[in-house]
């Protein structure tokens, strides 16, 4: 090595400008990306995928279901078994770059200057900022592995061959190893504790505290495996925005993350609700233009960003918590479990707050609230939202919305394309057996998911290949044209955790598209039914529309294939007839556009929107009067 540059990268350069051919060049600033820290390699067979079967109650299901699951899974056997040759391949390839490309002094804890990540206007998918991103995909990391492999083979011989001709040398050097091994264990940093992964120290600027010059955070990236694992929170706070994560835990156990852009004396907010296969990292992923959660901020509203329940990491309060028990929900526990503990949590914040930063401010009568908030929701999560709303209602509980704003909702499914009718008998006729063998979909181990994200580059860095993988996709969901492949590389889909999607979840959205009708979950039985609902059937949601007491308004996309215009036109109809102070307007938009892409027609809207609340209104009491009016009071 020489200057950071290998003897056989030098030679295949020199091969190339002679022979007038393309160079296979790595310089020494992409040999530093290629050099980040070690850290050991995650197993193949995560607790996630482990799946409890002797745990099963005998009389679940038929005796012939057990039979199946048993055969399919010896089946799988083989297949679990030779995952560890790709990952013994990807722990020798990360200790050999590790060990030959040397670290350049200045690229993270040495460099003095702050690093923000700016948005581009009129580029979409800002978070992974292509236009900078040095991450491998896998065809990359090959063309890497087999140079190293060629390497370390003229290295091996080039050091035999001197070490055979130096016995002195070859002496020192066995004495070095003993003694820099027992000096090693002393002079480890404070840091020891975090393994291989690099302590980073990121600027960041925070505003609306008292304080607005830029502050020290530590973050710890895992870079072996040359991956993109930053969270929400490392977006919001690289852009200078302050960043508050809230845990709520709902009343079965599950454990949620609710993330906040906190203005504490604002009394307006706004609760951003994501949708299916998606977390709150899609109202942030494009940048401080085109993301709807700054927006929000930027208009003085306090933001609240809600998580629902389904991360591969199974957040619950029981530790020793099954699969199949952790995975056994449906959209009813989005809208009776997931929403309301989120919504109790914000209003708790809000009231207490308040009472903290306006202490001159007359306090609003008990059955008012002293601020307001709005929904805005996408997908899934607007069908969770309306849920949510008429279960409220009907149990005379405060929903604590002003408005609501659904961006392409789902409830009404039955205009859809051939695929999602396949996948709709799908899961109603072989529900018994799929529920038991996949509880939920989501990529399983680390290993797998590490792959996606490198995928995700090679459709990035391959056009030719990214187009036929978005093409394939786009006919999937019969023609809708989002970015498939560009949301694929967002850093929420990453090896340590990811969004995942309940079987009971899926098997409830068929049950709305086989009956046409936006119901509750059907559990399969009269009885089961009759114990949750007090009637035979689920509740038929649009029945109680009338109860929905805040104005709606509901958009949809033109583009959009997985919930087409007519079905959103159907809650629009559906409500108007109800009496519901609801809106309906159309947009040139795919699915994903609504929250993956920079539309500043769609955040203009959007706003406008927000803006037709007013905060609630309060008079100024100066302590004199506060004193004189509990003084007339007692008296």
């Amino acid at each position: 090595m020489h200057n950071g540059v290998s003897s056989f990268n030098q030679f295949i350069h020199e091969l190339s400008v002679d022979s007038d051919t393309s160079s296979l060049e790595y310089s020494s600033a992409e040999d530093d990306d290629y050099s980040d820290g070690m850290s050991t390699p995650p197993s193949p067979s995560s607790q996630t995928s482990l799946r409890s079967w002797t745990s099963l109650p005998a009389n679940y299901e038929s005796h012939w279901t057990e039979w199946i699951t048993l055969i399919v899974w010896w089946v799988l056997l083989p297949a679990r078994i030779l995952l560890w040759v790709p990952l013994f391949l990807l722990r020798l390839l990360g200790r050999r770059n590790s060990r030959m490309l040397p670290m350049s002094p200045g690229r993270y804890g040495h460099s003095s200057r702050p690093y923000f990540s700016k948005a581009i206007p009129g580029k979409e998918h800002d978070v992974p900022n292509r236009t900078t991103d040095r991450r491998r995909g896998v065809i990359e990391d090959l063309q890497l592995g087999i140079e190293i492999f060629i390497e370390s083979i003229f290295d091996f011989f080039h050091k035999a061959a001197h070490l055979l001709l130096s016995p002195s040398e070859t002496f020192g050097i066995v004495l070095s190893w003993f003694s820099s091994s027992n000096h090693s264990h002393s002079s480890k940093g404070n840091y020891g504790d975090v393994s291989d992964d690099e302590i980073v120290q990121v600027q960041t600027a925070t505003l609306g505290d008292n304080d607005s010059s830029p502050t020290e955070r530590t973050t710890t990236t895992t870079s072996l495996y040359n991956t993109d694992t930053r969270t929400c929170q490392d977006v919001i706070t690289e852009l200078g925005y302050p960043y508050e994560a809230i845990r709520v835990v709902t009343s079965d156990g599950y454990g949620l993350l609710l993330e906040r852009i906190p203005r504490r004396d604002a009394r307006k907010a706004v609760y951003l609700q994501h949708g299916v296969m998606d977390s709150s990292m899609g109202w942030v992923s494009n940048g401080v233009v085109g993301s709807p959660a700054f927006a929000a901020y930027d208009q003085g509203y306090d933001v609240f960003l809600g998580n629902f329940r389904g991360l591969v990491s199974r957040d619950h309060v029981n530790k020793n918590i099954s699969s199949k028990d952790f995975w056994r929900y449906s959209i009813n526990e989005h809208a009776t479990e997931d929403i309301p503990a989120m919504i109790e949590k914000i209003h708790d914040i809000k009231t207490s707050e308040l009472k903290l930063y306006q202490p001159t401010v007359e306090e609003v009568p008990k059955e008012e609230q002293p601020y307001k908030l709005c929904v805005v929701s996408h997908s899934l999560g607007g069908a969770a939202v309306l849920m949510y709303v008429i279960t409220r209602r009907i149990e005379e509980k405060p929903h604590r919305f002003s408005r609501l704003i659904l961006l392409s909702p789902a409830g009404f499914h039955d205009d859809s394309n051939v695929c999602f009718t396949f996948m709709e008998y799908t899961f109603l006729l072989l529900a018994p057996v799929l529920k038991r063998i996949v509880p939920a979909f989501y990529i399983p181990t680390k290993f797998f998911r590490m792959l996606l994200n490198k995928l995700a580059r090679d459709f990035h860095n391959y056009p030719a290949v990214g187009g036929l993988v978005q093409t394939l996709m786009s006919y999937v969901v019969g023609g809708d044209s989002s970015n498939w492949v560009g949301v694929m590389g967002l850093p929420h889909y990453n090896m340590n955790d990811m969004p995942a999607i309940s079987f009971c979840v899926a098997q409830h959205l068929a049950q709305i598209k086989h009956s046409g009708k936006f119901k509750m979950f059907d559990y399969g039985s009269s009885s089961a039914n009759m114990e949750v609902y007090g009637s035979p059937e689920p509740l038929d949601l649009g029945e109680f529309y009338g109860l929905i007491d805040v104005p709606v308004d509901l958009v949809a996309g033109k583009k959009d294939k997985v919930i087409r215009p007519s079905m959103v036109r159907k809650h629009y109809r559906v409500m108007r007839d109800s009496g519901v102070d609801v809106s309906y307007n159309e947009f040139e938009y795919a699915h994903l556009d609504f929250t993956f892409s920079h539309r500043e027609e769609l955040l203009a809207y959007v706003m406008s929107r927000l803006l037709l609340v007013e905060p609630t209104q309060t008079q100024t009491v100066h302590k004199k009067g506060m004193k004189l009016k509990k003084k007339m009071e007692t008296g």
